[in-house]
């Protein structure tokens, strides 16, 4: 199933829908408030009619046909939200068709409008579901260097992360969350943002950044503030921390040594890779003695993404 990311209101998008009710007049109500909503519509009043062998977003199937199987119509459409239309609750009309994959029920008699809300509950919910999907794809491909050291179990926190790299330490952070099946939460800090309230977060795990751009009194403060908390702060400029736990990360495959010389565009290359997560473009040009349009353009020549 492939929902279009790129809607801002779900309510718009245009959804082909199949209607499987032998109660023709409630197919033909719910049919026409969905056509008024800009929708496709099928209807069909048994299984055994020859249905449309194409993609439909949802499919409304009434339990109320005696003697059908309505586990082959159920797998035929398990791409589809399938939302079960009921006259009763029994094993047969609802816990053995949600088994075998159908998202959810309404039981007649039903208004419409409670049809459509439950119909766009289920077209955000898998909007959202793609969504997360490509970022973890993203951050994964992302991150896929970064490695989580064996004694990852055995961290206290709060904990503060330093590297070389703040890119190594956004990786760290993600990587650990993973591995330890951890809801992970992102918290950006700035004097205006002084105090925080961590306890919103509950029991997940936090990661922290801009820890450096606090002020001495701020600081002072965050540290208080975080004591026995699940927190992990970014501290990529080593400022110190007085008696919280550091982990260390060696990013040292990622820096050049002295003794290694690299043609000029590997160079730029290099720079560009490393250190665009430190340094904005306009510190970058004026570093590298070139334009920002060049820096964009390198990036595009060697498939670098920000």
């Amino acid at each position: 199933m492939e929902w279009n990311h790129d809607t801002n209101n779900h309510n718009e998008m245009k959804l082909n829908i199949l209607i499987i009710e032998n109660e023709i007049y409630l197919a033909q109500s719910i049919s026409a408030r969905l056509l008024e909503l800009e929708h496709t519509c099928d209807i069909c009043i048994s299984l055994e009619e020859n249905i449309k062998d194409e993609h439909y977003d949802i499919v409304l199937l009434s339990t109320n046909i005696n003697g059908q199987d309505f586990g082959s119509i159920i797998k035929k459409y398990e791409n589809s939200i399938v939302i079960l239309m009921v006259s009763y609750v029994s094993s047969h009309t609802v816990s053995i068709p949600l088994s075998l994959g159908a998202k959810d029920y309404l039981i007649k008699p039903f208004l419409i409008d409670d049809l459509i809300r439950k119909i766009d509950h289920y077209v955000d919910y898998e909007v959202q579901k793609q969504k997360i999907g490509t970022y973890e794809k993203y951050l994964s491909s992302t991150f896929k260097k970064a490695k989580v050291t064996s004694n990852e179990t055995e961290l206290q926190f709060p904990l503060f992360i330093f590297s070389n790299l703040q890119k190594d330490a956004d990786a760290f952070a993600y990587q650990y969350a993973f591995k330890n099946d951890l809801t992970l939460d992102f918290l950006m800090l700035n004097d205006n943002s002084m105090p925080v309230d961590l306890d919103k977060f509950g029991t997940n795990l936090v990661y922290i950044k801009g820890f450096d751009t606090l002020n001495k009194y701020n600081r002072r403060s965050f540290l208080k503030l975080i004591q026995d908390k699940n927190v992990m702060i970014e501290n990529c400029k080593n400022i110190d921390v007085e008696d919280y736990p550091t982990f260390e990360i060696d990013s040292k495959k990622s820096v050049l040594s002295a003794n290694e010389i690299l043609p000029i565009e590997e160079y730029i290359k290099f720079i560009i890779s490393n250190y665009q997560d430190k340094f904005s473009d306009t510190k970058l040009s004026e570093y590298l003695g070139m334009s920002r349009k060049s820096i964009w353009e390198k990036r595009k020549k060697h498939g670098i993404t920000k």
